[in-house]
């Protein structure tokens, strides 16, 4: 039989602390600079200022306020999950979802409930309040950045839908850009 080497290690190692796990988790400030990622900070800091204006008002004595409510507090929680997956690229570890068409659907989607929100809470200012009170200029300036938003919310559904038909790209420079433009 032939020897075993007398110099074989049989040490083990342990991987370092918090390893793979925290650098795949990096954020990717690339998507911040991006068309896609400024317009979603765009659209969290009005969606923020419509919701934060119409909560400080008693909304709940009229139910226009409350769909307006209910329709900025809901976008802007999916708009922080979506620049959640984007900033720290978890959509491309989901590869099997068809993000540009998501993108595309969830914009478009959030465009037409910012235009009933707009028209509900911009009908709704002078019904509920008097003219120049506080609470008349807040419910018009939630309109106001509604109104913001809802374009916000179209232009970025103007810019997935061309994403997602690929217009003015080809399959190089969408696998340079990370997916974004």
């Amino acid at each position: 039989m032939a020897e075993f080497p007398s110099k074989v290690s049989t040490r083990t190692s342990s991987p370092a602390q918090g390893g793979a796990a925290v650098s795949a988790l990096r954020p990717d400030l690339g998507f911040v600079r991006s068309s896609l990622g400024a317009l979603m900070l765009l659209q969290l800091v009005l969606g923020l200022l419509v919701w934060a204006l119409i909560a400080d008002t008693p909304y709940h004595l009229y139910p226009a306020y409350g769909w307006v409510m209910f329709v900025a507090v809901f976008l802007w929680l999916v708009t922080i999950v979506f620049f959640i997956l984007y900033l720290f690229q978890l959509h491309m570890k989901l590869y099997m979802v068809p993000w540009p068409l998501v993108l595309m659907i969830f914009n478009v989607g959030a465009t037409l409930l910012y235009i009933t929100a707009f028209i509900t809470c911009s009908a709704s200012v002078e019904l509920t309040s008097l003219k120049g009170t506080r609470r008349y200029n807040q419910q018009a300036a939630a309109s106001f950045f509604s109104c913001l938003v809802m374009i916000a919310y179209g232009v970025s559904a103007f810019f997935s839908f061309q994403a997602w038909r690929g217009v003015g790209s080809n399959a190089a420079t969408s696998q340079m850009a990370g997916g974004y433009a």
